[in-house]
């Protein structure tokens, strides 16, 4: 939506100024190549989904609550399945409830994600059965399935831990995401041990890719979030 935004504005400015068409087509042309061929895309990943030490391992506790973000569904032939970065936080998160089990008492794992998309059902909902296959019990499995933000996931969550006492929280999600979730996360006072489970790349050469116009929406939208965060806090909405 925001390159689609981006590059709505530059037609607009190509038909309504007339005189400077022809650099302003070259620009708009310019740009989307270098989005395309991932020249550009990579520094916005850059930017977007900083240096995260992944081999470090997870503190595990006696209680232990493991926290994974939704990140959207799609259909796949009039299926509703986890998109391909959501498989990654699937695995990552059954991975870590395998090894809480080992070394902590109490386990849970909580899947936080609305229906942004207005699909046939929510993120969590649709999660579920794929942590089933990764045996994660279900009693141990936790639904939030109400929020439609990065912002609403932390403030639902931090509801459900309201009350609850748990010694270590592990947030999965992917590295793009990482930064702002824990933004939102440390607004309501929750500190959880950040744990990535994918993170995305730009492939580099001539030819244009729509993975990595994919990838700069993407890392668009995180900074624009993180740029919006602060702007709200410094207003008082958030």
């Amino acid at each position: 939506m925001i390159l689609f935004t981006l590059l709505a504005l530059f037609f607009a400015a190509i038909v309504l100024w007339k005189r400077a068409r022809r650099p302003l087509a070259v620009c708009t042309v310019a740009l989307f190549w270098l989005l395309a061929a991932g020249w550009l895309t990579a520094p916005l990943l850059h930017l977007a989904q900083p240096r995260w030490q992944t081999d470090t391992p997870a503190r595990f506790a006696p209680r232990t609550a493991i926290i994974m973000l939704g990140g959207g569904t799609t259909y796949d032939d009039h299926t509703l399945v986890p998109p391909r970065d959501v498989i990654a936080r699937i695995s990552a998160s059954a991975e870590n409830y395998a090894a809480c089990k080992r070394a902590a008492a109490i386990c849970r794992v909580i899947v936080s994600g609305g229906n942004p998309q207005r699909h046939l059902a929510t993120e969590a909902d649709t999660y579920l059965p794929y942590l089933l296959r990764e045996q994660v019990p279900r009693a141990d499995i936790v639904l939030e399935n109400s929020s439609l933000t990065t912002y609403e996931n932390a403030r639902n969550v931090s509801a459900i831990l309201d009350g609850s006492r748990y010694d270590s929280l592990i947030l999965v999600t992917s590295a793009y995401q990482m930064p702002r979730a824990l933004l939102d996360f440390h607004r309501f006072g929750l500190a959880p041990q950040p744990m990535i489970s994918n993170a995305r790349r730009a492939r580099l050469g001539v030819l244009p890719r729509y993975d990595n116009l994919v990838s700069a929406e993407i890392a668009l939208h995180e900074l624009i979030g993180i740029a919006q965060f602060h702007v709200y806090r410094a207003i008082g909405w958030f």
